[in-house]
């Protein structure tokens, strides 16, 4: 498509190009997905959702929903009731059709930083592959501290700037020149998955985001490195309450 932009990653103002960029990519997304991670990000996906614990069965928030791949999980890990957030609409609108009419899913387009929801009102939160594209990250966790309840769970499942040798050479190899190429091919917009590659080296690493957590009142601050060691999962427990 002519004129369309890619966001920088990094930069302080890029939130409504990245928005945009999602809702060109919502019909493609899923696809592009399982080609990308070989089909390998549902089961991060899933072990991300066992990190919950008994909060996955209590009231969620996906945030960073995207296409609903979590809600779905979090849906038939028996959650009672999810709020599915996310800033791109179209998103949201290409995984709504994955839920049935009486599923237990608000759907809510809202920014990350500014959370439509009330003071301690979840038992857990996930984010899978979403919060390195929010400006101001620890807005983002402040905002997931106030929303959880005492004892609540944070699980973020995530590309975080790789750290060892064996990342780094996957990323760099990887991220640089084949997603690009592949995410070009399956959506028609390769500029975004070279956005998309740049932003995980623009973000924290896994243990600087586990420090953000902490600095925020979060403990129990586990980070967990995926195979192949391209995805991690950092999660913790707000304080206040039983972990």
């Amino acid at each position: 498509m002519a004129n369309r932009s890619t966001p920088v990653a990094g930069a302080a103002d890029r939130a409504p190009q990245v928005r945009e960029m999602f809702d060109t990519l919502a019909p493609t997304y899923d696809r592009a997905n399982r080609i990308i991670s070989m089909g390998l990000d549902q089961g991060w996906r899933r072990k991300a959702i066992a990190r919950l614990g008994p909060a996955a069965q209590g009231d969620m928030l996906d945030l960073c929903a995207g296409t609903l791949d979590l809600t779905v999980m979090l849906l038939d890990a028996g959650a009672a009731r999810i709020h599915s957030l996310d800033f791109a609409q179209k998103m949201l609108d290409a995984g709504a059709p994955k839920l049935s009419s009486d599923a237990p899913v608000q759907l809510v387009t809202a920014d990350a930083r500014e959370m439509p929801l009330e003071d301690g009102s979840v038992d857990g939160i996930i984010a899978g592959f979403g919060l390195r594209n929010v400006p101001e990250v620890e807005r983002a966790i402040d905002e997931c501290s106030r929303v959880l309840r005492p004892g609540g769970r944070l699980v973020v499942l995530e590309f975080f700037q790789p750290t060892t040798l064996v990342s780094q050479f996957l990323s760099g190899t990887y991220n640089r020149f084949i997603l690009p190429i592949l995410g070009g091919v399956v959506s028609g917009y390769g500029g975004a998955y070279s956005y998309l590659a740049g932003s995980i080296d623009a973000f924290v690493t896994r243990e600087a985001f586990g420090a953000i957590m902490e600095d925020r009142g979060f403990t129990d601050v586990r980070c967990e490195a995926m195979f192949p060691p391209v995805a991690d999962i950092v999660s913790g427990t707000r304080s206040g309450g039983a972990a």
